[in-house]
């Protein structure tokens, strides 16, 4: 086995081109970006020639390649049948959030990557971010004690525009909830447990389109925890703080701007009794405040890196399929929730 994968991409513009490509293909100590198609044949020759990589004239020709994994970073309506050709093709599928249009989707795509003996991960890169891990450590730990409250938020503006997948429910599974609410809700659901019961409010008041552009969703974990999440393409971007707080009965942690693109915010945890055991990088401060700052880490490498891995070691990746199937029920139960006005249970 080789100890870099080679790597091809469907869909080089978008969040490929901005982050995945230049942050984590091409930085990831175990990878090689090899191939890109993207249906825009002008992006894609510009990406291939950007990146020192082959342009391919199509998904076959890509597949029919020596690439050992591909990213998929299609619109969503797209997702399954992309993935579904990969791994049709004996090939390793990291593909983007959320996996599929739907839950049915999801599992489809899990079940064929099983018969084929190919890895299927999730690109839910927040996980990744080292605040986020340093967080998780907290909890794990113990020293925020019993679970008791988790909100995360990722709001931004997002006028129409002219072909925008998202703002159309038909091509992006939905608007404001599905993009950036799946990704808070995994992250909740990485620090508390699963999810078991949602309500969730969503509609359209300011957007010219018909994806929703404001959502609320309210969470009750497994754990007796609850939780909040608050999406919004209405919503200015510096007007935003993009929060996530969480609550135990020994403490709690405040982030700002740790969920989204970026490698680091600002996060600070108060602790009743201490920090013992916790060996992340802190500086004390007034009123007991514990700054959280570890060495930043791009999510976008080390997404590639550990999905690179998972095959180099052949096991599992560590965000994988079953992680995208979860998201996909939770929101599932969220937008049937917005429909009919109930709290309703996660299947």
């Amino acid at each position: 086995m080789p100890k870099t994968i080679k790597w091809g991409v469907i869909g080089c513009g978008g969040i490929a081109r901005r982050r995945t490509i230049p942050e984590g293909l091409t930085k990831a100590s175990n990878a090689t970006l090899a191939a890109v198609f993207d249906v825009n044949s002008t992006a894609n020759q510009e990406v291939a020639a950007q990146f020192g990589a082959r342009s391919c004239g199509s998904i076959a020709e890509l597949l029919a390649s020596d690439v050992d994994a591909v990213y998929i970073a299609t619109p969503v309506y797209l997702h399954c049948e992309h993935a579904l050709a990969a791994i049709a093709a004996g090939k390793h599928v990291l593909c983007e959030k959320p996996l599929g249009m739907t839950v049915a989707e999801a599992e489809h795509m899990a079940a064929e990557a099983e018969k084929a003996k190919v890895k299927l991960g999730t690109a839910l890169m927040m996980r990744f971010t080292a605040q986020h891990q340093a967080a998780r450590k907290l909890i794990v730990d113990g020293a925020l004690g019993k679970p008791v409250l988790g909100r995360a938020q990722l709001s931004c503006w997002y006028p129409r525009m002219e072909g925008a997948w998202r703002q159309d429910p038909a091509l992006g599974g939905g608007g404001s909830l599905i993009d950036m609410g799946g990704h808070c809700i995994d992250l909740l659901e990485m620090f508390f447990g699963d999810v078991k019961k949602v309500s969730c409010f969503a509609n359209t008041i300011v957007q010219d389109y018909k994806s929703e552009d404001s959502a609320l969703a309210m969470l009750w974990f497994e754990n007796g925890a609850l939780g909040m999440v608050d999406a919004f393409f209405s919503i200015p971007d510096a007007s935003s703080d993009n929060v996530l707080e969480l609550y135990g009965t020994r403490g709690s942690v405040h982030a700002k701007g740790t969920i989204g693109q970026a490698s680091h915010g600002s996060m600070v945890a108060r602790l009743e009794g201490g920090a013992a055991g916790y060996d992340a990088q802190q500086s004390r401060t007034v009123a007991g405040e514990i700054e959280i700052a570890p060495e930043p880490v791009n999510p976008y490498r080390a997404e590639i890196e550990e999905f690179s891995q998972a095959i180099l070691d052949n096991r599992a990746p560590a965000v994988g399929a079953a992680v995208g199937i979860r998201s996909q029920r939770v929101l599932a139960a969220c937008y049937e929730s917005a429909r009919t006005s109930k709290a309703v249970d996660v299947l």
